[in-house]
This record gives structure tokens, sequence and C-alpha cells, in this order.
């Protein structure tokens, strides 16, 4: 019987533990508001390149008003440059789609539980990095090659 009380005990504990794991409402709250500002940030940060770069002419951009032929030197510069900027609204639409993603796991009530393992991403992670789809330790092991994606990002 004495085996028993200590299993029960055991079982408290345990269960305790796991609420203490999972995330408040208030928390849920918390990183929510920090995917939306996030959010509102890097779609502004898309819209200003577009309309940087990718959306005036050469002209524009310049200054140069004369009809002189451009210098390939310019023309690789320009080249350079709006791959350059291409780089980073793909980089910056992958993030906004990570975003979109932990704003759905937060509707769907799987946020802050790990894809990979399904235990719980550390308060310190989201906090750093509030679309984080997995733990810490599931996200090394995928950068070794130890294990891989399911499914497709």
């Amino acid at each position: 019987m004495a085996k028993k009380s200590k299993k029960t005990t055991k079982k408290k504990t345990s269960t305790t533990r796991k609420k203490k794991e999972s995330l408040t409402v208030a928390e849920i709250k918390h990183f929510e508001q920090m995917l939306l500002v996030k959010r509102e940030e890097i779609v502004g940060n898309v819209t200003e390149m577009e309309d940087e770069i990718l959306k005036k002419s050469r002209l524009d951009s310049s200054g140069d008003l004369s009809s002189m032929p451009i210098h390939m030197a310019d023309l690789g510069s320009d080249n350079y440059e709006q791959e350059f900027a291409l780089g980073l609204m793909d980089s910056e639409r992958k993030l906004l789609h990570a975003i979109d993603d932990a704003l759905l796991r937060i509707q769907d009530k799987t946020y802050g539980i790990c894809e990979g393992t399904g235990k719980s991403i550390q308060k310190a992670r989201l906090e750093a990095q509030p679309w984080a789809r997995y733990s810490v330790e599931h996200a090394r092991m995928l950068e070794e090659g130890l294990v891989y994606e399911t499914e497709e990002e």
C-alpha cells in the first residue's frame, strides 16, 4: 500500500510539472501580440523594399536625367542591388509565413508545442523567437541532420 501512495504522489508531481510547462492564456496573448507586431513590421519592410528598389526606374532612383548611355559598371551595381533586395524580400516572406503559421497554431491551441517531439517549447525560446516550431533540442537535431522535417516549409 505504501507503494501505491508513492506512485500517486509521483503522478501528482508529474501532472503539476506539466501544468507549469504549458502556457497560460496571458502568456499566449503576450506571444500573439509579439507575433502581430513583428508581422506588421515585416509587411512594412517588404512594401518599402518593393517601392524603393523594384518599382522605381533607374532614372527615378539615381536622379540621372541625361539620355547618355548607362555605363556597364552602373548596370552591374544596379543588378546587384536588385538581387540583394530580392534575397532580403524572400527571407522576409519566409519569416512572414512562419509568423502566420504560429498565429494559426495559437488558434488551433497547439502553440508552444514542439512539432517534432510534442513537448513544450521553453518560454525563453518563444520570447526570442515567438514563431518557433521546435524545441531547442529538436532544432539542434534538425541542424545536425539527425532528424528530418516531415512537412514542407
